[in-house]
């Protein structure tokens, strides 16, 4: 009995505090706008919700969600539910790109009160009001805010938001700070591209970018055996870690074969199928847009555009001769996709040809010293730097893989530039880099 009289007498202080005495303790039920007006805001305390360990810190990227607790001590009575929201500010946006229907769409957010099931509480709302749980009335109120960001979410940076805690009519009793604090994370796998390598026994393994200047190829993946019967490998189109990407393979006996992305990130190609025969004749293959480029035992080279229609045939329309003298090159590589390509001459010098569809522009010097290196392959950007592709290069005396940041100059031409940073090593024991 005592401990329900001190409740009361708590209780009424609490109401007498703000002027009101509550229809449940014999007064008259309060009344106020539906909104919090500013009224209701000078009923509102500031010093009552607590968010605990401060600004919670969202990696935008792949790493998952992760939870901030908020707890609140009601500055007075509040008759039947308690409700809550949370006022986010308008998020930024990029000049040109006005339209704010989307902008927090990149944040998932679920929410729980006292303990209790999570629900979704979206961020992506009208006017940037985010409903929270209802309760129960209690003195003290715990909510916890889950929050999940892909990566077009890291432009927010820091991020407070407001949360109010209102009655059934609409009166704000208590208002406090949330912060969020939006951080590069690891891209999506969709988002990240992948290296392949095939080892001396035939086994083909699939190193995923990490798509961060500190991790740029996670662990390998085995793919499978049997791929030493190919004498050359290229890509038909862009690869993800998520297992999109096709691939054509060239056996001994002039038989070219399509692998077929996934869209599996274990097993990342379909079964091969039967393409074409006769292509004995060609001593180097390379992507070219969703085609290939093949180089003949005579120097010429070749462009064999992408069919309209699904393997096995007709994957690719008839060749066109794209110029002749290709034989001065001992490697041919382009990026996944890409209308771009680098050569190696058989004295060290690279050289770059830009896009000039249907052929290339004129070649330009890239440098000299590049026979160091006995594999190089273009890939899609690795390490997340802001570069358009990156430029992957096998030092033969160390094993060392070296990356080259790949930017358009001037004439529009892709060229791998310095300083080169070293992202593997033991990559000796591979006979190919894709």
């Amino acid at each position: 009995m005592a401990r329900r009289k001190q409740a009361t007498v708590l209780a009424i202080a609490a109401a007498l505090a703000v002027g009101i005495a509550p229809s449940a303790l014999g007064g008259a039920s309060a009344v106020a706008a539906t909104g919090p007006g500013a009224g209701a805001a000078a009923l509102a305390s500031t010093g009552t919700v607590q968010q605990q360990g401060g600004p919670l810190v969202v990696a935008a990227g792949d790493e998952g969600a992760v939870t901030t607790r908020v707890e609140v001590y009601l500055s007075r009575y509040i008759q039947g539910k308690v409700r809550a929201r949370l006022l986010l500010p308008t998020p930024p946006y990029d000049a040109g790109d006005e339209d704010l229907s989307d902008q927090y769409g990149s944040v998932t957010s679920t929410c729980a009160v006292n303990g209790g099931a999570f629900q979704p509480c979206s961020w992506d709302q009208l006017q940037y009001v985010t409903a929270l749980p209802d309760a129960d009335m209690n003195w003290k109120l715990t909510y916890d805010i889950r929050i999940d960001a892909s990566s077009g979410a890291e432009r927010f940076g820091d991020l407070t938001a407001t949360l109010e805690l209102f009655d059934e009519n609409g009166l704000v009793t208590d208002r406090g700070p949330v912060a969020f604090r939006f951080v590069k994370g690891t891209p999506e796998a969709n988002l990240r591209t992948t290296v392949l390598a095939r080892d001396k026994s035939g086994v083909l393994w699939q190193y995923p970018s990490g798509g961060r200047t500190d991790q740029p190829l996670r662990a390998r993946k085995r793919i499978g055996g049997g791929w030493n019967a190919y004498t050359a490998i290229t890509s038909v189109s862009w690869r993800n870690a998520a297992g999109h990407g096709d691939l054509v393979a060239l056996d001994r006996s002039g038989t070219l074969w399509y692998y077929e992305g996934s869209n599996n990130p274990d097993a990342p190609f379909k079964p091969r199928q039967k393409v074409a025969t006769g292509w004995e004749r060609y001593t180097a293959l390379a992507s070219y847009g969703h085609g290939l480029v093949a180089r003949d035992k005579d120097g010429v080279l070749w462009r064999f555009n992408r069919g309209g229609a699904s393997a096995p045939v007709p994957l690719f329309e008839s060749r066109t001769r794209i110029g002749g003298g290709w034989n001065t090159y001992d490697a041919l590589a382009a990026p996944p996709g890409g209308y771009n390509a680098a050569a190696r001459d058989r004295a060290g010098v690279l050289w770059a040809y830009g896009s000039g569809y249907p052929t290339y522009k004129p070649r330009i010097r890239v440098g000299g010293g590049w026979n160091t290196y006995d594999a190089l392959a273009w890939t899609e950007n690795l390490d997340g730097a802001r570069s358009s592709a990156d430029f992957i290069a096998r030092d033969k005396a160390t094993g060392y893989l070296w990356l080259y940041q790949g930017f358009y100059n001037q004439d529009s031409v892709l060229v791998p530039v310095g300083p080169r940073t070293k992202i593997g090593w033991g990559w000796g024991i591979y006979d190919m880099i894709i």
